[in-house]
């Protein structure tokens, strides 16, 4: 159940453990508009390159189904 600890040279390493701070940090500064509309910006572009690259992309993937499969002349006897 309790761990038993080794013997630490320094105690304030020992005690640090159990050591709370009661100073809380300073409120988080809120973004301005313009880093806003930055974030904004740039997760857009991501996005458009994103689907631009699928839509470019995608004729290259697809196969033709409308053009007949082309055969060799070695496989028709010639």
């Amino acid at each position: 159940m309790f761990r038993r600890r080794e013997p630490v040279p320094f105690a304030f390493v020992a005690e640090a453990d159990r050591f709370r701070s009661n100073v809380t940090p300073p409120p988080r500064q809120r973004a301005s508009a313009g880093q806003m509309a930055g974030r904004w910006l740039l997760g857009l572009t991501i996005v458009a390159g994103l689907v631009g690259s699928l839509v470019l992309g995608m004729p290259a993937l697809s196969t033709p189904a409308s053009t007949p499969a082309q055969q060799s002349q070695a496989s028709q006897g010639h």
